[in-house]
């Protein structure tokens, strides 16, 4: 078995004793830790009565993240329907577009966790929202170089222009300065006034910088020509524009000449009396040593790099960057140690995303990132040669994982199953194994799964969630959803258990409880004999009160004749023909008569073979002769009045 990179966390169990025995229960998601009755020698203290629950993700129980979670699901699904037989030079800016729609839900996310901290009365909570913002920060940074670097995928000359805008946009501090110096009284005489100048020149802002110095050399009317000279130098620093007619080659002459111009400066002290200029000068340079005294400002390596190659290597090629990002950390850093976040940028710098993969997934505390990541990357292709050694590749993989952490929540789990869906390989097995854990708390959740079930063909699934709601329904005596649910389960037997009861129902009440859903049952009262003849006799009842009499009593007698009733409900249904028997007109021909007769004679001679039970009270006994009594009385008068009419016709 493979090792692992990192040890795995501790997690303390409250209110669990040095030494007691502890036992577990695994959840989809989650696990239950509790402390048995087991006392081992060297337990001490009393036990613990409590239940506690290790969550997996408690990131997914946040109302703020789960926005996050929402509107990227709206991403990625998105991102599924880009066509793969398109060029990829038409796929690319898509791509980057995808990319920077991730990037825009992440720091919407982001700027609402800093609001609520700020507002939180609560000092833990407001913790907890700055330590979610700053691993949001740090998930923001990282998805940006990766864009810039692997999706964009910038070439020389451009690939510096996005990395000084990555540095710009994750380092905001800059501004708030400015903003401080420039309602100040006098901004140029400022405390903060020469930071915010150098800060702007560490980030290539010369426009910035020189609006600024303005202010101060109208303060020095005496250094006036040195400023200016500044201004000059500023202005003229050349910046590559991919889409100019300028080449590559062009530029780097260009830039060349300037930064001996630069040199030049230096080396006539134009600037000796004044240190800030000089400073100023020394940065344009690409002097390392001097932009490192400024470290305060740079606040960390990858700043620091993207300012070395502005001043010292502006066309660097993307095969070069893992050098100077190296030599750029370790001249930082004045220890060998590295935080997980410069270890993840700078395999991200050495073009090994696997390893930036790896080490996010490891640092981070749930899927969101990598899986999001990942499955975009193995849409622009840089994933295909990456395979796992137990046959899904990684994209499915983080995928599954990611989709598994959602359906634990009581309402995230929807947007799983698009993420299932999504998986060619292992995701319909996964999506089978974790709809059947969904706690069907409602009815009304309960058509969702069931939804979601029909619309894949997940048979299986579809008659289990039918047949649970059913029994549930039963078990509440609601016989006319339990019938609903079993005959959407397509299972013969619950019908013909739930058909039984309503003819109970009827037999005690006298009346059918839910005549809509018997009356509009349709092809479906033939899922089973019991649900036919219930159909059929709810349309008896139907054609009595209407008093189509001779279409009832038809119905009434091919019940019993086709065998279709039920032997212990055929007295029922005879007692049902009294009164059509007693009618005036005759309903009845004589030969529906003989068939009564014989129904009636071939249920006596059934009940006389029975024993009687010792517990049925004679009275019981007493009503059925009478009844049998009444029945070949009607019968036998119906009988006369049949062979009367029929022979008189024929006469």
């Amino acid at each position: 078995m493979e090792e692992v990179d990192v040890e795995p966390a501790v997690t303390n169990i409250p209110a669990a004793g040095r030494g007691k025995h502890l036992g577990f229960a695994w959840g989809p998601g989650d696990i239950l830790v509790y402390e048995t009755h087991l006392k081992p020698k060297e337990a001490k203290g009393p036990g613990s009565p409590f239940i506690h629950e290790v969550q997996k993700d408690e990131d997914i129980y946040s109302p703020i993240l789960r926005k996050l979670f929402n509107e990227s699901h709206h991403i990625f699904v998105g991102l599924q329907t880009i066509r793969d037989d398109l060029p990829s030079k038409n796929k690319k800016p898509q791509f980057v577009s995808v990319s920077k729609n991730y990037r825009s839900v992440i720091r919407a996310c982001m700027e609402e966790l800093q609001q609520v901290a700020v507002s939180s009365q609560d000092s833990q909570k407001a913790s907890q929202y700055e330590n979610q913002v700053s691993i949001l920060l740090a998930i923001e940074l990282i998805w940006n170089l990766c864009e810039v670097l692997f999706i964009d995928a910038a070439p020389a000359g451009s690939l510096l222009l996005h990395l000084l805008d990555w540095v710009r946009l994750h380092k905001t501090d800059d501004d708030v300065k400015m903003r401080d110096v420039l309602q100040s009284e006098s901004p140029a005489a400022h405390h903060s006034y020469w930071d915010v100048v150098v800060s702007y020149v560490l980030q290539g802002r010369l426009e910035e910088t020189r609006q600024m110095l303005v202010k101060q050399a109208n303060l020095q009317p005496a250094a006036k020509k040195m400023y200016r000279l500044m201004d000059t130098l500023l202005s003229k620093m050349p910046f590559y524009n991919p889409s100019g007619n300028q080449t590559l080659t062009e530029f780097d002459v260009k830039w060349r000449h300037w930064h001996e111009e630069i040199d030049r400066c230096l080396q006539d002290n134009s600037f000796a009396s004044n240190q800030h200029l000089e400073t100023i000068c020394k940065i344009l340079s690409g002097d390392v040593d001097t932009i490192l005294e400024h470290k305060n400002l740079l606040s960390s390596w990858y700043h620091f790099l993207v300012t070395r190659l502005l001043y010292l290597h502006p066309t660097v090629k993307p095969t070069e960057l893992h050098f100077y990002a190296q030599t750029s950390l370790s001249m930082f850093l004045e220890t060998s140690v590295t935080e997980p976040l410069d270890s993840i940028l700078l395999a991200a710098f050495e073009f090994d995303i696997h390893q930036v993969i790896k080490d996010c997934s490891i640092a981070l505390s749930n899927w969101w990132f990598v899986a999001h990541l990942t499955d975009l990357l193995d849409h622009c292709n840089l994933l295909t040669s990456h395979n796992l050694h137990f046959g899904s590749n990684l994209r499915e993989f983080l995928l599954l994982e990611y989709a598994s952490g959602l359906f634990t929540h009581h309402s995230l789990w929807q947007l799983a199953v698009d993420y299932f869906d999504h998986c060619p390989e292992f995701g319909r097995v996964y999506l089978e194994l974790q709809i059947e854990r969904v706690p069907l708390d409602t009815e009304r959740k309960a058509l969702k799964v069931l939804r979601i079930c029909e619309q894949r063909q997940m048979s299986e699934q579809v008659r289990s969630i039918c047949k649970i709601m059913a029994m549930r329904a039963l078990r509440n005596n609601r016989l006319g959803s339990a019938l609903s649910w079993s005959i959407r389960a397509k299972d013969a037997a619950f019908a013909t258990l739930i058909s039984e009861r309503f003819l109970q129902d009827y037999c005690t009440k006298g009346t059918f409880s839910d005549l809509d859903l018997i009356d509009n049952l349709g092809p479906a009262m033939l899922l089973s004999d019991r649900l036919t003849f219930l159909g059929k006799y709810r349309e008896f009842h139907k054609l009595y009160g209407e008093k189509r009499f001779a279409d009832a009593a038809k119905l009434l007698l091919s019940l019993m004749t086709a065998k279709i009733a039920p032997r212990s409900f055929w007295m029922t249904l005879l007692t049902d023909a009294l009164p059509l028997l007693e009618q005036k007109e005759v309903i009845f021909s004589a030969n529906q008569t003989y068939e009564l007769m014989y129904c009636l004679e071939e249920l006596t001679s059934s009940l006389n073979k029975t024993v009687p039970s010792p517990d049925q009270p004679m009275q019981d006994d007493e009503i059925e002769v009478t009844k049998v009594e009444l029945l070949r009385l009607a019968l036998a008068r119906n009988l006369a009045m049949a062979i009367v009419k029929e022979g008189t016709v024929e006469a």
